[in-house]
């Protein structure tokens, strides 16, 4: 594997460890639908709940080109931008694509920006509960009904997952980027490293802080970012000196000191960790009878020596999905977590030839939006 390139390094934290890209004056609007009070599947409500989203491309007049994006962890609608425009797998001279934000990512209702429930108080929430606040605003909003895929990379791979259980007509296909369909116990200890980094640095102060817990912050990225989002490898091409990580991962820390809010990262990682498809309601806890709900076409793209999500979870969930593909990105590659990234030129290639193909068949070459 050849050496990464500065702007390359600068990428794979923007992409692990923060929002995925900055919103500039040429991209769509930012857009939000005010749903009011959000019930939860646990019963509480969130107060005031707005969902975040932009669109790109244009709708049609049958409503038959839609494609519904979901977001990673700690992501936003920028995170698949390398999948998205004239060209690319999510063609927009094809496609309506809606790109939304997840509960917790800072521009849908979260902890850091609710005036009614702020910070702690903010009740927990679920990735079913993201499922329906993107349902309402697909349906109560758009007025869509049905789309031609739900397109999500990690949590929005788990995300999309759970579309194809929920609603198993609505979408013709199912496009998961190293999702996971039932968070593995090693998810769940990974995730629960980067919560204690942040609560038990003392300027956490129960949520209440007014400024960024820094050191808390830092070992977040640290385990997040550049231990489970990378793997060895990576690592291994990077640095000839192995002690050159270490000035590397200060500057980067401290670059990302106030990318996210860390009340926002542990809400949103209360809900990976407790992701499982088989408790949907009317599923009874049966993981099987779930993935064998799904009727869509679904292709699952797994990042080898994942880290984050294991790949052993989602191929063990393909063996109950009706009609699916397992990929793996830019075989012969070890980037683990970080293929579905758009880091690295090769995956970004892989993901859009393997995509776009993908949705060609879908759509019978465009066939079935006219």
């Amino acid at each position: 594997m050849p050496r990464f390139v500065v702007s390359g390094l600068v990428a794979l934290v923007v992409v692990f460890a923060s929002v995925a890209h900055a919103h500039g004056p040429s991209q769509p609007p930012h857009q939000v639908y005010k749903v009011g009070d959000l019930k939860l599947e646990s019963g509480e409500v969130i107060r005031d709940f707005a969902i975040s989203y932009v669109t790109h491309g244009r709708l049609n007049a049958k409503k038959s080109n839609a494609i519904l994006m979901v977001t990673a962890i700690s992501g936003n609608h920028h995170r698949l931008d390398f999948l998205i425009g004239p060209g690319k797998a999510l063609d927009t001279n094809k496609y309506f694509v809606v790109a939304t934000d997840a509960i917790g990512n800072g521009l849908t209702t979260s902890p850091s920006n609710s005036t009614a429930q702020p910070r702690m108080s903010f009740p927990k929430f679920l990735i079913r509960d993201m499922v329906q606040s993107q349902h309402r605003l697909l349906t109560e909003h758009l007025g869509i009904g049905h789309v031609v895929a739900v397109v999500g990379p990690s949590m929005g791979g788990m995300q999309a997952l759970q579309w194809g259980v929920s609603h198993p007509d609505f979408m013709d296909s199912v496009v998961a980027l190293v999702p996971l369909a039932r968070t593995p116990a090693w998810s769940v200890a990974v995730m629960e490293a980067s919560r204690k980094a942040i609560m038990l640095d003392p300027a956490w102060s129960g949520g209440n802080y007014t400024s960024p817990p820094e050191k808390g912050v830092r070992l977040w990225r640290d385990i997040l970012g550049f231990l489970a989002a990378r793997s060895p490898e990576m690592y291994r091409d990077q640095f000839q000196a192995q002690l050159d990580v270490l000035p590397w991962l200060e500057a980067q820390e401290a670059n990302l000191v106030r990318a996210f809010d860390a009340n926002d990262w542990i809400y949103q990682t209360w809900a990976y960790d407790r992701h499982d498809v088989g408790t949907t309601p009317g599923m009874n806890g049966d993981y099987v009878k779930a993935l064998r709900a799904i009727k869509a076409k679904t292709i699952i793209l797994n990042g080898t020596k994942d880290l984050l999500n294991p790949e052993f979870e989602p191929q063990e969930a393909a063996r109950y999905i009706r009609d699916v593909r397992v990929v793996t990105i830019s075989p012969g590659t070890i980037t683990g977590h970080a293929a579905a990234g758009g880091l690295f030129p090769a995956d970004v290639d892989f993901l859009n030839r393997e995509i776009g193909g993908f949705l060609d068949v879908v759509t019978e070459r465009g066939k079935k939006l006219e």
